[in-house]
C-alpha cells in the first residue's frame, strides 16, 4: 500500500492518508492554447500529477500548439474550443468536470497598441470572459483560482523597483486598464466568498521559448512584442524592427523593461496554486510581481539577441508609441518569500531559446 496526497471534498484540505489508488486533480487552464497557458500546461505535465482541462477559443493562438505539447510531453490533453464570453458554453466544461478544483485564467487579449486602437474588443473580451469564470467558480464552488495579470497595471511609476504595494497610476492602455479592472473585480468577488482564494500574478515582460525549440510565442499576425520581431525581422520574416522612441529618461534612450523567461512564469502559476491547494498562503486574494528586478532596454535585448544568434539585426528609430511606458522593473522580494520563486534562466538564455524556437518554425 501506497501513501499518496489527496483532496478531500474537492475542498482546500490536503490529507496524507494510505490508498490504493492515485487521485489526481484537475485543473482548468483558460487561454490554453497561447504563449504563456501553453508553456504552463507543458510544466504541468512534466512536474506534476495534475489532470489538465485546456479551453482556448483560438482568437490569437492554433490548435497545433496542443500538437506541440503532446510532441514535448507525450499527453494528450482534453480540450475546449469555447468563447469565456459565452457563459452556458463555459458552464458546460465544469458540469463534465465536476471534480475541477482550480482554475488558472490566462485568457485575454493583450497587445496595448490594438487596445488603444479597438478598446470595446478588449473591454469585452478581457472583462467579460473574467466575469464568466468567476461566475462558474461561484456556481460550481472551485475554491482555487489564480489570475493571469501584468505589471502594466502600474503605469508610469517614478520609484522604481516597483513593489505590490506600489500605488497603480493611470492605465497606459485599455489593455493595462483591463487587468486594473480585472483584479479590483477577482478582489471583490474572493472577499465576497469566504470559501475561495485567489492570486494575482503581474508578470512583467514574458519571452524565450521551451528549451527544446517546439514551443514559443506565435504571433498570428504582426507582432506587438519585441523579441519574436526581433526573431521574425532576424529570420527574414519581417524586413525590418521598430525601435518605438529613442528619446525616453533612459540611459540609452530607449524603454526598459523587466523580461522574465516564459518557463520561469509557468513554474510560478504551479507554485502559486499549489500554495492555494497546500493552504499555505492566509490572504484571500494576494497580489505578487513576476520579474527578474532587472531593467533592460530595447537596445540592450538587440544586442543580447546579436550575440547569441549571430546575427546583425536590421532595425530603425521611429516614433513613439501610444500607451508604452517610459521604464518599469520588479522587486520580486514577494515572489520569492511567499511563492520560493527564483527566476533560472538570464537574458541571454532567453534570446536563445527564442531564436531556437524562431528557426524551427522556419523549417517546419
Amino acid at each position: 500500500m501506497v501513501t499518496f496526497t489527496k483532496v478531500s471534498n474537492r475542498n482546500k484540505d490536503f490529507i496524507t492518508t494510505n490508498f490504493l489508488f492515485k487521485f489526481e486533480m484537475k485543473i482548468l487552464i483558460t487561454g490554453a492554447a497561447g504563449y504563456i497557458g501553453s508553456h504552463t500546461i507543458i510544466e504541468i505535465i512534466e512536474n506534476t500529477d495534475w489532470e489538465v482541462i485546456a479551453v482556448d477559443n483560438f482568437s490569437n493562438s492554433t490548435p497545433k500548439t496542443y500538437k506541440r505539447i503532446k510532441a514535448i510531453t507525450g499527453k494528450d490533453i482534453k480540450t475546449y474550443t469555447i468563447d469565456l464570453t459565452d457563459y452556458n458554453k463555459t458552464a458546460s466544461i465544469f458540469n463534465e468536470n465536476p471534480d475541477i478544483i482550480g482554475i488558472i485564467h490566462f485568457a485575454a487579449f493583450k497587445s496595448v497598441p490594438e487596445s488603444v486602437a479597438k478598446p470595446l474588443l478588449y473591454y469585452r473580451n478581457n472583462n467579460n470572459s473574467l466575469l464568466t469564470i468567476l461566475a462558474c467558480q461561484k456556481k460550481f464552488n472551485i475554491p482555487n483560482l489564480i489570475f493571469s495579470s501584468s505589471c502594466s497595471v502600474y503605469g508610469n511609476i517614478e520609484k522604481l523597483p516597483v513593489t505590490e504595494e506600489t500605488p497603480l497610476s493611470v492605465a497606459e492602455s485599455p489593455y493595462a486598464y483591463t487587468k486594473q479592472n480585472g483584479e479590483k473585480i477577482v478582489d471583490d468577488f474572493i472577499k465576497s466568498n469566504s470559501d475561495f482564494k485567489a492570486i494575482s500574478l503581474r508578470y512583467f515582460n514574458p519571452v524565450g521559448a521551451h528549451k527544446s525549440g517546439q514551443n514559443g510565442e506565435l504571433p498570428l499576425s504582426t507582432p506587438n512584442n519585441l523579441v519574436p520581431f526581433i526573431t521574425q525581422t532576424a529570420i527574414g520574416k519581417l524586413k525590418q524592427l521598430t525601435v518605438y522612441g529613442d528619446n525616453y529618461n533612459t540611459p540609452d534612450g530607449t524603454c526598459i523593461r523587466d523580461y522574465v523567461h516564459v518557463c520561469d512564469i509557468a513554474t510560478a502559476h504551479i507554485q502559486a496554486l499549489q500554495k492555494l491547494l497546500n493552504q499555505a498562503i492566509k490572504e484571500k486574494h494576494t497580489i505578487i510581481n513576476l520579474g527578474t528586478g532587472n531593467g533592460v532596454s530595447v537596445l540592450e535585448v538587440i544586442k543580447a539577441f546579436e550575440k547569441v544568434s549571430g546575427e546583425k539585426l536590421n532595425y530603425q528609430i521611429g516614433e513613439r508609441r501610444s500607451g508604452d511606458v517610459e521604464a518599469i522593473f520588479a522587486n520580486k522580494t514577494k515572489a520569492e518569500k511567499i511563492l520560493n520563486w527564483v527566476p533560472k534562466f538570464n537574458l541571454d538564455e532567453m534570446m536563445k531559446s527564442a531564436w531556437l524556437w524562431e528557426k524551427t518554425l522556419a523549417s517546419e
